[in-house]
């Protein structure tokens, strides 16, 4: 049902269904999902749950994991009596964007970047980059996908790494 409500919402010519589609998905999901331009291929984890995404643009075979948020910083300047700093972020190509992640104001993330949890981006990235803290990034190495991959671990695996890891620490 997710995955329809998104369809709906973000490329449906319908303005009614797009308005019920939106609806669905805060009550139901606890997202806002509202891109001048988002590619069909677009995944969102966990159902976008906790997340409010606001893009200018979202590229080919982004990622996107639950609470993280996409969107403005802009800020009113009083002596001028005008708005600063407008505009939503652009997503390249291949990025995966990690739980809680927060990318504000008119930037670009760099394609084939990954942006760690927990990251405040308002700066762009290049592209390549593994983003984390507060604008900061180092190179990302190619041999490695992190968090995210098509062909995802067997659950049992982690289960399985979960109960060693109690084990160990709790001598058993």
């Amino acid at each position: 049902m997710f995955e329809k409500l998104v369809k709906i919402n973000c490329f449906s010519k319908n303005r009614i269904l797009k308005y019920f589609a939106k609806n669905l998905l805060e009550k139901l999901y606890c997202c806002e999902i509202n891109c001048i331009e988002m590619d069909k291929s677009v995944l969102f984890a966990h159902h976008a749950r906790g997340c409010t995404i606001i893009a200018s643009k979202i590229c080919e075979n982004v990622v996107v994991l639950q609470n993280v948020t996409i969107g403005t910083n802009m800020k009113f300047n009083k002596i001028n009596n005008e708005w600063e700093n407008v505009g939503n972020p652009i997503i390249c190509r291949n990025v995966v964007i990690a739980d809680g992640a927060k990318i504000l104001g008119p930037i670009i993330i760099g394609e084939n970047s990954f942006v760690a949890a927990g990251a405040i981006v308002t700066k762009d990235m290049p592209a390549g980059s593994i983003v984390y803290g507060v604008n900061q990034f180092k190179p990302r190495d190619i041999n490695y996908d992190l968090v995210y991959n098509p062909n995802m671990i067997n659950f049992e695996k982690i289960i399985e790494a979960n109960n060693t890891l109690i084990a160990e620490y709790f001598g058993k």
